[in-house]
């Protein structure tokens, strides 16, 4: 029995997902409080929806998204400029033997399932699954 995390599955250990969620709860925190003095981060409100831990934890990917998508470039920009204090006071909050490297990527998940959710609703789709539904009408009864 192969145990999860385990290094043969392919998926990350239970401490990576831990230490992974404990920065994005401390990230937003530091955000929402308005403890990075930025002008563009005061302005805008920022959810961090994820992230994601390198397996010896030294890199973390930090999914964000501003709210309503607006100036998620300049919001991206803002926390590359300060990327420096994010990562000291991660490391500060957070007791690891090494301060892991952040890197700020903008979670498109969210449009990536409108567009899902659209095809799905599309009046094709709906057809198709409508022929499915339908019973064969060659069907083994009339032979």
């Amino acid at each position: 029995m192969v145990k999860p995390g385990s290094g043969n599955t392919g998926e990350p250990s239970v401490r990576v997902l831990r230490v992974g969620e404990q920065m994005r709860h401390i990230l937003a925190e530091i955000i929402q409080r308005g403890d990075v003095h930025d002008d563009v981060l005061a302005s805008h409100v920022v959810s961090v929806t994820e992230v994601r831990m390198s397996p010896d934890l030294r890199h973390a990917t930090v999914f964000i998204k501003a709210l309503m998508g607006r100036d998620e470039e300049a919001v991206l920009k803002a926390l590359r400029t300060n990327t420096a204090y994010l990562q000291r006071e991660v490391a500060r909050r957070v007791k690891l033997k090494f301060a892991a490297k952040l890197k700020f990527i903008a979670d498109d998940s969210f449009e990536e399932g409108g567009h899902i959710d659209a095809i799905l609703r599309s009046p094709t789709v709906a057809r198709d699954l409508m022929q499915d539904a339908r019973p064969d009408d060659a069907s083994d009864d009339d032979a």
